[in-house]
């Protein structure tokens, strides 16, 4: 016995559900009321326990320590390579700005607060504004901290998922509000915008 009425544990079910920590699941019965099921959610597993950025961190900074490059190089070429795997292979058929909003949905689902911005909707001077990815939460900010060489690599897995140029352009850790990945690709005649 906890000594919490049932009244009591309901309600913090219905809370926690809103809150999106559990999932409910209902299942109906030929005769009776409909039971429901509660498991964890992704943002409920995130509290029990989430140390995943302590251990990238601790994984980037051992990976950094290999004093051969060619075998620091090879294991990051197969860290960029499941990266993209997982976030998404790019397709021939899709144009840029299609790649680059389901990069931002896709990364949206693993918890990154990140937009798509055409170029055509960036103050400025419209000739040479490129479209970016704009991250308004850094997915590595314990490990840039430390070692800044992380943005370089996620500027050059954004590249291999976009098949595009892509250039770090601001950066959290400059002072900026947030990070932002200027993507281009040249084509016969000129720049893709």
């Amino acid at each position: 016995m906890t000594g919490v009425t049932a009244t009591a544990v309901r309600q913090r079910l219905i809370r926690l559900h809103a809150e999106g920590f559990i999932s409910r699941q209902t299942t109906r019965q030929d005769r009776g009321r409909p039971y429901h099921t509660y498991s964890l959610a992704p943002e409920g597993l995130k509290l029990l326990g989430d140390h995943h950025a302590e251990m990238a961190a601790l994984l980037w900074r051992e990976v950094m320590r290999i004093s051969q490059p060619e075998i620091r190089e090879q294991i990051l070429a197969q860290v960029k390579q499941t990266l993209v795997e997982r976030f998404g292979v790019r397709s021939k058929l899709e144009s840029l700005p299609e790649k680059m909003e389901g990069i931002c949905h896709t990364l949206a689902g693993f918890g990154f607060d990140i937009e798509y911005v055409p170029a055509n909707e960036r103050p400025g001077d419209e000739e040479h504004l490129l479209p970016i990815l704009r991250e308004y939460n850094c997915p590595y900010h314990e490990i840039a901290a430390r070692n800044p060489s992380i943005c370089e690599f996620e500027q050059s897995v954004f590249s291999e998922m976009l098949g595009a140029s892509v250039e770090l352009s601001a950066c959290r850790l400059a002072g900026h509000r947030c990070c932002e990945f200027e993507v281009s690709q040249s084509v016969p005649g000129g720049t893709l915008r």
